[in-house]
């Protein structure tokens, strides 16, 4: 067999944990996206640099802080143990609300630049039809930003798939609980089980490429004279 159990184990966990992170980030991201493209606070500039962090700063640095955070003394470890719901680091969601928060420029700037992209004049046009700015959004902005979602949606799932350092940190290597597939490929060099590592990674190698492929054949061409 092409991968034993625990590969399968791994990449089921893997596309569980990058499904409901990207559906999370959906939800989050829209609402930021839209008030960085579209705010003239001065804050909107600190609040973007926060938001793209994940991008420059260390897996290891943001998995240790966001360690510190869920744990029994960390201001989220405190509201999870009052709400009864207990620790989160070395669970299942501990891990996704890590990737969220690792994955969250990969929803956030695509769609802010597909916001910024769509220009003022067609919620101007219409605001003056009467519709509401909450029916302007859906009726308006969402259908003329759908490739920047779609872009947005395929990257934030990528990412969360190929994620290592913070999943490691926050997750640990719990087979059916937190090992998912990067950690089980690091498992299997560490075993020296070259052909196991060789195997899963190619199946990771072919998602990628498939990834890649799907984020440009959706891409619009660029119109002529644009």
């Amino acid at each position: 067999m092409l991968l034993n159990h625990g590969d399968l184990q791994a990449i089921w966990l893997t596309v569980r944990l990058a499904s409901i992170v990207t559906l999370i980030l959906l939800l989050v991201g829209t609402p930021i996206a839209w008030w960085l493209a579209r705010s003239k606070a001065w804050w909107k500039g600190p609040v973007g640099a926060v938001v793209a962090l994940p991008l420059v700063l260390p897996p290891s640095v943001l998995g240790f802080y966001l360690l510190l955070a869920m744990g029994p003394n960390g201001p989220v470890g405190q509201i999870t143990q009052t709400l009864g719901i207990g620790l989160l680091p070395f669970t299942f969601w501990g891990l996704v609300l890590a990737s969220v928060f690792y994955s969250l420029p990969f929803m956030v700037q695509p769609l802010q630049n597909a916001f910024e992209a769509m220009g003022e004049r067609p919620l101007e046009v219409a605001a003056t039809l009467r519709a509401s700015p909450l029916d302007a959004f859906f009726t308006v902005a969402v259908p003329l930003a759908l490739p920047g979602f779609l872009t947005a949606a395929i990257l934030t799932f990528a990412h969360t798939v190929g994620e290592f350092g913070v999943v490691l940190m926050i997750g640990g290597n719990i087979p059916g609980e937190t090992r998912v597939a990067s950690v089980q490929i690091y498992d299997h060099v560490e075993a020296m089980e070259y052909m196991q590592a060789h195997r899963l990674s190619a199946v990771m190698l072919v998602f990628s490429f498939l990834v890649l492929l799907a984020l440009y054949a959706w891409r619009p061409s660029p119109k002529k004279g644009a």
